[in-house]
């Protein structure tokens, strides 16, 4: 990856050249720094938040003031790869005025690098109108999580011929609106690959197949931590059984008073604890902070 920041001119090049793309989502300063670190191109603050961090039942009561404070935490821990900012539900339907200014909070004050909305021709004047005003936008067909009351549930879209044009015809709408790449969800493979040979710009896929340019998952799916098993996650760790030994774990050395031990304590007559303190509240740089005085 280097040490350059990406941006949409990088994406595309990456396409151009064959080089598949690796976005995640993020939602904290914490684990965009690992992410960041790791190598992820693309860190996607994604309305899934609602979900695997708030605990809603769907991506649906998110608000902006709620992913204004998440985008913000993951563009502070993201020295290279590029932050876009989900716009949440009823964040940018009303209007196309409504989509700039919402999608201008993201970049002036969270600091995103660009922002994603869902839809497609119903969507383009949106997309427009954010565009224009030099906010990089990511555009996203298929299965749109926002609209899963119309959709009926959470269905594979474009099986049938006549939505499959519909879905082909969007993707070059929205890219003639200028989006700089395209999520494709829930699509079958076939039609990734169609609208991915068709396109200039990338797609990102998700439960879209390998023909894709590149591919995204939800963190916490991927490493096991929001209880939920779908066909298109491949699982990489299962850290919620890893959280829950450790955790576990812990509260018996509580319990059984193992833990604090000797090691863990100031002791009277020790180096001054005001440091180690002070060592704790300020970690070595290589950490990501400042180290103390």
């Amino acid at each position: 990856m280097g040490e350059k920041k990406i941006g949409v001119l990088c994406l595309k090049k990456l396409k151009k050249r064959g080089q598949k793309i690796a976005a995640l989502t993020a939602y904290d300063y914490t684990t965009a720094r690992i992410l960041d670190a790791a190598g992820v191109d693309i860190l996607l603050v994604g309305d899934s938040a609602a979900n695997v961090v708030l605990g809603y039942d769907s991506t649906l009561p998110v608000s902006m003031t709620e992913m204004l404070v998440l985008t913000a935490a993951v563009a502070r821990g993201a020295k290279h790869a590029m932050v876009v900012a989900d716009m949440p539900f009823m964040s940018f339907q009303l209007s196309p005025e409504q989509a700039l200014e919402n999608a201008g909070r993201f970049v002036k004050e969270a600091r995103a690098e660009g922002v994603k909305l869902e839809g497609g021709a119903r969507s383009l004047a949106a997309v427009e109108r954010i565009v224009d005003a030099g906010i990089p936008v990511m555009g996203h067909l298929g299965l749109t999580p926002q609209s899963h009351l119309q959709m009926g549930g959470y269905r594979i879209q474009g099986r049938e011929a006549d939505a499959a044009k519909r879905l082909r015809e969007d993707a070059l709408a929205l890219e003639a609106a200028g989006v700089f790449s395209l999520v494709l969800e829930g699509v079958p493979w076939t039609l990734a690959q169609s609208i991915s040979e068709s396109l200039a710009i990338p797609t990102i896929g998700i439960g879209a197949g390998k023909h894709c340019d590149g591919q995204i998952l939800v963190l916490h799916d991927m490493l096991g931590l929001s209880g939920a098993e779908y066909k298109f996650v491949k699982r990489y760790e299962d850290l919620e059984s890893k959280l829950r030994e450790a955790v576990g774990a812990y509260c018996r050395d509580v319990r059984e008073g193992l833990f604090p031990a000797q090691e863990h304590q100031f002791e009277p007559e020790a180096d001054s604890p005001d440091k180690q303190v002070a060592a704790r509240q300020n970690p070595p740089a290589k950490q990501g902070r400042r180290s103390a005085p």
